[in-house]
């Protein structure tokens, strides 16, 4: 948070931060914004109207013309109910249908959220309550979908339209 160099602990697990005042500061940096960096300074935000991409005007957003999107400061306000985003430029999402029951993710979905090899940013509940969204660093390519489990798993990594949820833990 501050700049200073953490120092690699002799045991234990590693610091991300280098005292306990930077410890407080991003804490509440994560509580009161929960996106990280690598999403919130793109221009990939649209507000939403349910899970239609809108601009902030409300006129229809594309998730190929990057003349629709917006900053994430940009979609606090406007038209819709919401905002999501639009992957590509190094952000991908896998999306997990069916995978929560009871707020806790089922044994097939946790093996699919650990079995991940991209860097994961970021990992939030859908807008149903029953799927999760685990936003990853990941080069652009051809998306997938499989059955797993009572669900099923969809990775993107460009050209689609993720409508944001809840932050998520595991």
């Amino acid at each position: 948070m501050c700049g200073r160099t953490v120092k690699p602990p002799k045991r234990g697990p590693v610091r991300k931060t280098c005292s306990a005042r930077c410890r407080m500061a991003l804490s509440r940096h994560r509580r009161n914004n929960p996106y990280p960096e690598a999403m919130l300074n793109t221009r990939r935000w649209v507000r939403a109207d349910n899970k239609r991409p809108i601009m902030v005007d409300g006129s229809p957003a594309s998730s190929t013309n990057p003349a629709t999107w917006a900053s994430f400061t940009e979609v606090q306000t406007g038209a819709g109910d919401g905002y999501g985003f639009m992957l590509g430029d190094g952000i991908g999402c896998y999306d997990l249908d069916n995978a929560l029951q009871g707020g806790e993710l089922k044994p097939w979905a946790r093996e699919v959220v650990e079995s991940i090899s991209e860097p994961v940013l970021y990992l939030e509940v859908s807008q149903s309550g029953r799927g999760l969204h685990v936003f990853i660093e990941a080069v652009e390519g051809r998306g997938s979908r499989r059955r797993v489990g009572d669900g099923g798993v969809e990775r993107y990594t460009r050209a689609r339209f993720i409508r944001n949820g809840t932050p998520f833990t595991l």
